[in-house]
C-alpha cells in the first residue's frame, strides 16, 4: 500500500470545504485511470494539487508524461471535476544546498 500520497489543497478551502473534496475525488480519479493503464510510477511521482480558483494545478516531483497529464485532464475535465480544461502541470521546486551552504 502505498502511503506517501499527494498533498491537497484549495483557495478559499476554509469558506468552501467542497473544495478539497472536489480534488479527493479527481486524485481518485485520476489515480484509477493510472492504474488501468498499469502505470505503477504515476502516483509516486505526483506531489500535490491544488485548485486555484477553478484551476487545478498539478505538481510534480518528475516531469510527467502525456498518459499521466491526460489522466487529471479527464478527471477535471469530468462530472466528479470542475468541468472545465483548466489544468497546469508543474514540477515541484526542490532547496538544493550547496557544498558552500552546506558548510562543506
Amino acid at each position: 500500500m502505498f502511503l506517501d500520497h499527494a498533498k491537497i489543497s484549495a483557495t478559499h478551502s476554509e469558506t468552501e470545504p467542497d473544495r478539497i473534496e472536489r480534488l479527493n475525488r479527481v486524485y481518485g480519479y485520476a489515480m484509477a485511470l493510472a492504474d488501468a493503464d498499469g502505470n505503477e510510477a504515476c502516483i509516486t511521482k505526483l506531489a500535490k494539487l491544488h485548485d486555484h480558483k477553478g484551476t487545478l494545478m498539478v505538481i510534480w516531483h518528475e516531469a510527467p508524461t502525456e498518459f499521466e497529464r491526460i489522466y487529471f485532464m479527464k478527471a477535471w475535465k469530468s462530472k466528479i471535476g470542475d468541468e472545465s480544461t483548466q489544468v497546469e502541470h508543474a514540477l515541484m521546486l526542490h532547496d538544493v544546498a550547496t557544498a558552500d551552504e552546506a558548510g562543506e
